[in-house]
């Protein structure tokens, strides 16, 4: 059980980092593709849909325990290191920028899902009459 408290805590400083990713994704420095992983982690992250649902045994915490942290960490790698220093400063001086955002983005990845929903029963209740 040890080893999967340290693992929790690992997972728990890791997700503090979405902060400086965030500051880091706004700076013009940082590329493309640094930006679209960026973009995909943090949505993921505020999403209330998971990839794999958190009540399924074992499985359900899979998605928290190694997904979002090689997410996380993949982001970090693409940025370079003047930005996330840079980022790392600005996030030490305003720690609350983040909170202020949430439920904005919040709100917008949702209204994303409800589209795709959305979307993928319009198309399935053309195809079939189950619906």
């Amino acid at each position: 059980m040890n080893f999967l408290n340290k693992l929790k805590s690992k997972v728990k400083k890791l997700k503090n980092e979405i902060q400086i990713l965030s500051i880091a994704y706004s700076d013009p420095r940082t590329p493309w593709t640094a930006k679209l992983l960026i973009g995909l982690t943090v949505g993921y992250l505020l999403s209330p849909i998971d990839l794999i649902l958190d009540f399924i045994p074992v499985l359900g915490i899979l998605d928290d325990l190694i997904l979002v942290p090689l997410l996380i960490t993949a982001s970090i790698k693409l940025i370079p290191s003047m930005v996330l220093e840079e980022a790392r400063i600005k996030a030490i001086e305003n720690p609350k920028r983040m909170k202020k955002n949430n439920w904005i983005v919040a709100f917008f990845i949702l209204l994303i899902w409800l589209i795709l929903i959305y979307a993928f029963y319009s198309f399935f209740k053309g195809k079939t009459n189950y619906f």
